[in-house]
């Protein structure tokens, strides 16, 4: 079976969830070719990334962002490939047809790498439905393979946003889409996707790679209490909550000595300084930046309470993590968080923006460290019978020989808020 892989950029070190795919079907003995706009040149790179050799499997899609480079490169890449596909590369130019995606030459920058191969692909597989969108063009263009797409966060949420008109022809042409939520699921069939092309089928982790620690009661004299957030610093991810939360914390029981460290990067790094200047807890609450998986476990076992307090979240990978290690969570119930822990058992879901909410829950976890223990082992076990990875790649595997055979009848999927997860 060869498979190729289309997103956005790669290696990307907040997606690993599709890292471990790929990485897993090596494993498994597949064939495997990744396609993406670009590289983001991260300082981190995960460490899979070298060890099985992606770069060589990579293939950049490279358009420049300058209008006039771009149609200059364009004619380059246009005389240099025209002898392999004359006719596709034509059609890839056609603004009748496909509109802005033609108009832009995205599509063309996206066409010529997957021209001259030897072979076609049995599977293409899309992680993000406007990658999805680009897919399916290219199989306009005769590019073959079943093609596959799973949906996840930002994407569903421009569907809401935009309405799902925008990935109508992705509808019509896709094979197969992946719903990694309920929410996802619910989503899909409100932007008026067929429901016997969607299968629920969630994102993993490597728990080779979270070692469990648990969780013993500390002694009185501990110190500091950690709480720990991994998140993208971006809107979504609701970290001023968060931030306000320790505050109000702090306000209540000035006696804790609490440190509230944050790892992650991105546009709203400057915002969240501010506050945290403004709210005084330059002391107490820290903005690490990025960090590697290696880092990025040291951290989760070194912490003692994992707190996600966003707005939107299609699952939370990072959920699985901090479970993984034995965390107690505290949580919003946003999108799909409800699948991603058990409430009440293995953690605390609270409705989003409730910084009382937060704040009540974290001081709950704080003055029983009694539970942290059965949470932290209620957490693992959960994740260790629904989302490990080897397990749901091996599911993968058999998601993509039921569609090159038919798809069968059982692979059809109804409502997973129904269904046994995993």
């Amino acid at each position: 079976m060869k498979i190729a892989f289309i997103v956005t950029s790669f290696p990307n070190l907040s997606e690993t969830f599709i890292l471990n795919q790929i990485t897993g079907l090596l494993h498994l003995g597949y064939e495997v070719e990744i396609f993406a706009n670009s590289n983001p040149n991260q300082d981190k790179v995960h460490p899979n990334v070298e060890a099985c050799r992606l770069m060589e499997r990579t293939h950049y899609f490279n358009m420049p962002a300058n209008k006039v480079k771009r149609v200059l490169k364009a004619l380059g890449l246009l005389i240099a490939n025209f002898h392999k596909a004359p006719g596709r590369l034509l059609r890839a130019l056609n603004v009748f047809k496909y509109g802005r995606d033609a108009l832009s030459l995205r599509l063309l920058y996206a066409l010529i790498p997957f021209l001259g191969r030897e072979q076609e692909y049995d599977i293409i597989h899309c992680h993000f439905g406007p990658n999805g969108n680009l897919g399916a063009r290219l199989k306009q263009l005769g590019i073959q393979g079943t093609l596959v797409t799973t949906f996840h966060g930002h994407d569903t949420r421009l569907g809401i946003e935009k309405g799902g008109h925008i990935y109508q022809n992705l509808f019509e042409d896709g094979d197969c889409f992946i719903a990694v939520s309920d929410y996802n699921y619910k989503n899909l069939i409100n932007f008026g996707l067929d429901e016997n092309k969607i299968i629920y089928h969630p994102v993993g982790i490597d728990l080779d790679k979270f070692i469990y620690k648990w969780q013993s009661e500390p002694s009185k004299d501990t110190k500091p209490i950690k709480v720990l957030t991994i998140a993208r610093l971006v809107e979504i991810k609701g970290l001023q909550y968060g931030i306000q939360a320790i505050r109000k914390l702090l306000e209540q029981h000035p006696e804790l000595i609490l440190e509230y460290n944050i790892i992650g990067d991105g546009p709203l790094k400057g915002n969240l300084e501010g506050l945290i200047q403004e709210l005084m807890l330059g002391k107490f609450v820290h903005l690490l930046g990025p960090r590697g998986q290696k880092q990025v476990v040291q951290s989760l076992q070194q912490s003692h309470i994992f707190l996600l307090p966003s707005i939107a979240e299609s699952f939370g990978v990072v959920l699985l993590e901090a479970q993984a290690v034995g965390l107690p969570i505290v949580a919003t119930s946003v999108g799909g968080t409800s699948q991603a822990i058990i409430d009440g058992k293995s953690g605390f879901l609270v409705p989003e923006r409730d910084v009382d909410a937060l704040a009540e829950k974290l001081q709950y976890l704080i003055e029983h460290p009694e539970l942290w223990p059965d949470m932290g082992r209620a957490g693992r076990e959960f994740v260790e019978e629904h989302y490990d990875i080897k397990k749901l790649n091996r599911r993968l595997v058999e998601i993509y020989e039921a569609l090159l055979a038919g798809w069968p009848k059982q692979y059809h999927m109804a409502n997973p808020a129904s269904t046994e997860r995993g």
